[in-house]
This record gives C-alpha cells, sequence and structure tokens, in this order.
C-alpha cells in the first residue's frame, strides 16, 4: 500500500496531526532512552571519573562489580519520562514550527528553514527536561544521593531550590541546539537524497517498508553527525551536576580542551546513534501506520504551497 492510499487518521498540518507527532516523539524518545539507560550510566561516569572508567568494556564490569547490576539501570525514571517530555515538545513542535516557518519564510531555502525549526522546538524541549536530568545525573553518579525522581526531586529542591533544576540549562542548550541543529537538518537531507538519488520516486509513492527503510539509513547518519558537535557540552553538563565546576569556563579549564571534543564520545556514538536510529524508526511507524508520509524533506503538499506562494 502506498502511503497517499491509506485512509489516515488525521490531516497533515491540523491539530490531530501535532498532537500525533507529539505522542509519538514521546514514545519514542521515552523508549530508545530507557532501553540504554545501562550505556548513559557508564557515559555520565565516565565524564565525572575518566581515570576509574576509562574504557567502555572496564567501565561496565566496574560498575557491576562495586554497586551491583541494578547500578546500570540508575535513573531510568529520569531517563523515560525526562526524555519522553522532550521527545513530545521537540517533535511535535519541530513539525509545527517548520510548517510555519515554511508559509512565513517562502523565500528561505530548506536549510534554512529546517535549522530554525529545529532550534526552535529544542529551546522548549530542554526546559521540559532540565528538572529531570538534574536529577537523573546526580541519581547516577552519586549512590546515595537517591533512589529516582520521586525522592530525587524533593531533595534538589530542598538543598538547592528551584534554581538546582535548571542550573545546567544553558549547557544543556549549548550541547542539545548544536545537537538538533545539526541532526534534522542532516536527516531531512539524507532522506532527499536517498529518495532522490537511490529510490528515484517521491516518498508518498513508496511502500511502507521503503520510507522507514529511508528513515533508519538517515536516521543513523544524523545521529553520528549530531554526537560529534554536541560532545564538548554534554561533558560540560556532567562536570556542572556533579559540582566539580561552579560554571562552564571552570568546567572548561578542569575539562580540557581536547577532552572536551574526545572524552566518552566512543561510548556516545556508541549510544547515541542507533538510539537516534531507533527513535526515527518509532515516530515514523507511528506516522505510517496511520496513513502519513514519513519524515523528511518538505512534503509534496509543502512544497505545493511554496511553489503557489
Amino acid at each position: 500500500m502506498r502511503g497517499g492510499a491509506e485512509r489516515r487518521l488525521c490531516e497533515e498540518f491540523s491539530p490531530g496531526y501535532y498532537g500525533l507527532c507529539t505522542v509519538g516523539g514521546m514514545l519514542s524518545a521515552g523508549t530508545t532512552h530507557l532501553a540504554i539507560t545501562p550505556l548513559d550510566v557508564l557515559k555520565v561516569n565516565m565524564q565525572v571519573n575518566p581515570i576509574k572508567y576509562n574504557r567502555i568494556s572496564s567501565g561496565f564490569s566496574t560498575l557491576w562489580r562495586e554497586q551491583g547490576p541494578s547500578s546500570l539501570w540508575r535513573g531510568w525514571s529520569g531517563k523515560f519520562f525526562g526524555y519522553g517530555i522532550q521527545g513530545g515538545c521537540k517533535f511535535g513542535l519541530y513539525e509545527y514550527f517548520k510548517k510555519l516557518y515554511s508559509d512565513v519564510l517562502v523565500d528561505r531555502n530548506k536549510s534554512f528553514i529546517f535549522f530554525l525549526s529545529s532550534a526552535s522546538a529544542q529551546v522548549f524541549a530542554d526546559v521540559a527536561l532540565c528538572p529531570f536530568e538534574a536529577v537523573k545525573v546526580r541519581v547516577q553518579t552519586q549512590p546515595s544521593f537517591a533512589k529516582g525522581l520521586v525522592d530525587g526531586f524533593p531533595k534538589v529542591y530542598k538543598t538547592e531550590g528551584l534554581a538546582g533544576f535548571y542550573k545546567g540549562l544553558l549547557p544543556l542548550w549549548g550541547r542539545n541546539l548544536p545537537f538538533s541543529m545539526i541532526m534534522f537538518p542532516t536527516f531531512e537531507h539524507s532522506v532527499d537524497l536517498l529518495y532522490q538519488k537511490i529510490i528515484q520516486r517521491r516518498k508518498e509513492d513508496c511502500s511502507r517498508a521503503q520510507q522507514l527503510g529511508v528513515t533508519c539509513l538517515a536516521g543513523y547518519t544524523a545521529g553520528a553527525v549530531g554526537t560529534v558537535i554536541s560532545n564538548p557540552a554534554d561533558n560540560i553538563v556532567s562536570c556542572l551536576y556533579n559540582k566539580q565546576a561552579q560554571n562552564v569556563m571552570q568546567a572548561v579549564k578542569k575539562i580540557g580542551i581536547a577532552n572536551l571534543f574526545t572524552r566518552s564520545l566512543p561510548v556516545r556514538i556508541t549510544l547515541v546513534g542507533p538510539a537516534v536510529t531507533l527513535q526515527w524508526f518509532i515516530y515514523d511507524t507511528i506516522k505510517v501506520l496511520s496513513g502519513l508520509p514519513a519524515s523528511g524533506g518538505l512534503n509534496r503538499r509543502m512544497e505545493e504551497a511554496n511553489a503557489s506562494a
């Protein structure tokens, strides 16, 4: 069955469509981040204590031996709920802003629209994520701090107040804004390239399997590229949340310029590439099962609207 011939649950760019995208983003981001919690626990500990946790294999062994197998799932609730909410905001608002900016900025090229849409969505998504991330990082690196969100939220508020939840917001933006501003355009252009040069058919004329195959290839490419760009800010976030530095400049000085780009990069590529691929796969599966075309590029309706303008 072709995407354009199926009965749709909602029309594109309707309130129901943006609601579907938000739910799809929540489910895709929440489940994938939950699945990779052990890798995330190791990544954060490698950033905070790089001497002790200096390799992936030995790092897992050290965590298992010293803290038990349950330590690998520490912070799972922050991953599932925090990144689920962030994913809903990120994907839902990205679709909204992409349509909005395509209508308003008709003379701009697609890359500019993708950059602006991803940045706008990520700003709001990280505001929603930040309190969950503040608790999650502490839980993962300080075993005696709290067991999860239920006891972690009150403890942060009692000791640091409301500001404790958001002191990592600027570094979080510093990590996630470049990631999204690279990841979304890379995904969009990879999708366009695959349809135009490899498949040589419009997205709407391809089968579900073809659309989801393109999604996976473009998703992995986008995740790997975005990971390299965002690695310095990711190290700074972990340093700040674990009180190893009071501000961004202190964190940069403590970590070192070279280590900003290399520390925990292999585990982040291992972590983020498959995770982003799986997110896009789940997200687009929900869309195509709802009778909508998969993500990527300015689709036929948006191209026709821009052409008529």
